[in-house]
């Protein structure tokens, strides 16, 4: 009989997925009276312990989100009695539809199998795992995906240009540090969240920044390869480094893409039309979240505002159908597009090891994307546990070498004008 969470006993331990929304979210958990801590552990110790005990064919993602927890249990550092595993997946075909049952037969290898592993993902909301998820934790989740995408968003845009660079992280652990404390403890109802948002834009907004012409990179690929530090050997530090401006996308749209997917299999395929009215009521719901964060930024032209998921699934239907639902699907390439035509033209697409849909729905779709946006700088970066970091910032490095050329020809023919 597998062992089963216990709210009052067990500590969920839970894999850095998202580096800034992750301490949001388990703000927002803990508001329902549970403990939670996010892991950040990262490096090869990591790595070596994953491949020990997880399948070597399992995907990259895999091994560094459950490498983090099995670092976790073997450290010494928490008590194995009262601690819990909370693994997040996707459902469908994707592996990471397996990364419970993974993580489950690993801790049977550890001799460890008395710890509790509670899943969260689309198509099985932990259910019988003694975790409960409510709507106003529901409530609280989308605000923190909210408040992250928003963050991440103002962050990337702003520390380019200050005239003073840390005022900029400053300004950003004070919001981190406000929210977090809100989220875990009062209502964070959608008429708190247009306030919040709306006075962050403000504050961010005011800082004084200097006018430049800078290289403008966008990042997309595997949900998790493309945000996480350790899976993309701190892509986006060495991105400051080479004095440019990257983008990310925010993972709002992608929860969006995940939930009306059941409607779009029942459009295309057939199926239950309550099925498809839910799919389609959850996806109104997350589109209130967005169009708050869009309405909060439309006052300062200076920010890049995310379109609607409307506009998205228009730009993605330009290069493959929306049946393409495998791991990241039509939306990868709707993210490329919507980054090219928002100014960002030069595009790194992360690709794991053993993501087989990434790679389909990334590569795959290149020389379509290229036919479509001609001024297109598009590079596909391998992240593996044995790639080579210096092989990888090596192509960055080419990608952003192009990127000047084109910049400098740009300014070049402007002056001439």
């Amino acid at each position: 009989m597998e062992p089963k969470f216990q709210k009052q006993k067990h500590t969920l331990l839970m894999p850095d997925l998202f580096p800034i929304h992750m301490e949001f979210l388990a703000s927002a958990i803990r508001a329902s009276g549970y403990r939670v801590q996010v892991l950040r552990s990262s490096g090869r110790a990591v790595l070596d312990l994953s491949l020990r005990y997880i399948h070597n064919d399992m995907c990259y993602p895999a091994m560094c989100s459950l490498g983090q927890e099995l670092h976790a249990i073997t450290s010494g550092e928490y008590p194995l009695d009262s601690i819990a595993l909370i693994q997040f997946q996707t459902g469908g075909g994707c592996r990471a539809s397996n990364y419970g049952m993974m993580l489950k037969k690993a801790l049977e290898k550890l001799k460890l199998n008395q710890i509790p592993v509670v899943t969260f993902g689309f198509s099985n909301l932990a259910l019988g795992s003694g975790f409960s998820i409510t709507p106003l934790m529901c409530q609280r989740l989308l605000a923190a995906l909210t408040y992250g995408d928003l963050l991440m968003l103002l962050t990337n845009q702003i520390r380019p240009y200050a005239c003073q660079p840390s005022q900029v992280q400053a300004l950003a652990s004070q919001w981190s540090a406000k929210l977090q404390e809100e989220l875990a403890t009062t209502r964070s109802g959608i008429t708190r969240v247009k306030k919040n948002i709306k006075q962050m834009v403000r504050a961010f907004a005011a800082i004084p920044t200097q006018v430049k012409q800078k290289v403008r990179v966008g990042i997309v690929g595997e949900i998790y390869v493309k945000y996480s530090p350790f899976a993309n050997n701190h892509l986006e530090e060495f991105l400051q480094t080479q004095d440019c401006e990257y983008m990310l996308p925010g993972v709002l749209g992608f929860i969006h893409y995940c939930l009306t997917g059941p409607a779009v299999d029942c459009e295309l395929y057939g199926g239950n039309p309550i099925r498809r009215g839910v799919s389609l009521a959850l996806g109104r719901i997350v589109q209130i979240y967005e169009n708050a964060l869009s309405q909060a930024l439309a006052p300062f032209p200076q920010f890049h505002r995310p379109p609607s998921f409307q506009e998205m699934r228009r730009k993605g239907e330009q290069v493959l159908s929306r049946g393409v639902r495998m791991g990241e699907g039509w939306y990868l390439p709707a993210e490329m597009a919507e980054l090219i035509e928002g100014g960002y033209p030069n595009i790194i697409c992360a690709q794991p090891f053993g993501c087989l849909p990434n790679h389909i729905v990334g590569r795959g779709t290149l020389r379509r994307l290229q036919s479509l946006y001609p001024q297109a700088n598009i590079t596909s970066i391998d992240y593996d546990a044995n790639v080579s970091q210096v092989n990888q910032e090596n192509r960055i490095k080419l990608l952003l070498s192009n990127a000047r050329d084109r910049l400098g020809q740009q300014q070049t023919a402007s002056s001439i004008v």
